[in-house]
């Protein structure tokens, strides 16, 4: 399970979830209650982010991040003393 959730993944969801819950919010303090209204809203928000998790060149989500972040921990990583 640790392997599914890298950090990568848990910014991806927590990206996806602000710009669900922020359209949504918007949304209800406008005086729209309609649930459906308000799920197709939050569905709307995540397509952007969405966007950025296939576009494999995409420095945050996108494959590229995942060797921008190995890279950047083995440039921080402790040295092992001999």
């Amino acid at each position: 399970m640790d392997k599914l959730l890298t950090p990568q993944v848990k910014a991806m969801a927590a990206s996806w979830g602000r710009s669900f819950l922020a359209a949504v919010i918007a949304l209800y303090t406008a005086g729209e209650t309609d649930p459906v209204v308000l799920i197709h809203a939050g569905i709307a928000a995540v397509v952007p982010v969405a966007i950025r998790f296939l576009n494999s060149k995409d420095p945050a989500f996108g494959r590229v991040a995942q060797a921008i972040a190995t890279e950047a921990l083995k440039k921080t990583a402790p040295k092992k003393k001999k």
